[in-house]
């Protein structure tokens, strides 16, 4: 099994272009994490130099899972910025690389996610996804299926799709 760890912002940076590679991954495969085909890895890379800046700042953790041949996966645990929300938190940007897939990873990805927010005292989390594996995944890992917002979103290719939205209570 991969080992899952925290990456401090100084590391997120250091690792931009290797989580780059996993991002282009998952947009290659067809995941709407926010990204359109046809991103580089120059956009992707600086994507993650933000996800750094942010986690130097809004507490945010980048956690990734890995083993000898690499990076497989990533998730971020964001604290909500609302001071009427000091409980809450986002899970955002899921990512398992598509040859590493069913193999646990995302489910301990999760399970470190959920750690990471107990560990700041938050206890009720919401994240979408518009893909269905991914929304069976969060089931098992206890998480409630609220409902689906149809063309919320776009696919990688530029076709519309749903996503369904999820919130887990920790305590």
């Amino acid at each position: 099994m991969p080992q899952i760890r925290k990456l401090t912002p100084d590391e997120v940076e250091t690792a931009a272009p290797a989580l780059a590679d996993l991002l282009l991954d998952c947009v290659a495969g067809g995941a709407s994490i926010g990204f359109m085909d046809g991103m580089t890895a120059a956009e992707a890379a600086g994507f993650w130099r933000a996800v750094a800046g942010a986690a130097a700042s809004d507490g945010r953790v980048v956690l990734v899972a890995e083993d000898e041949t690499g990076l497989l996966g990533t998730v971020q645990m964001i604290p909500a910025a609302m001071p009427n929300q000091p409980h809450r938190f986002d899970i955002a940007k899921m990512q398992v690389d598509r040859r590493a897939r069913r193999q646990g990873i995302g489910e301990a990805l999760m399970r470190a996610a959920e750690a990471a927010a107990l560990a700041q005292g938050r206890t009720v989390g919401v994240l979408d996804t518009a893909d269905a594996t991914a929304a069976r995944l969060y089931e098992r890992c206890g998480w409630t299926r609220v409902g689906e917002i149809p063309a919320y979103a776009l696919l990688p290719n530029g076709e519309l799709c749903g996503t369904t939205f999820s919130y887990l209570r920790l305590a």
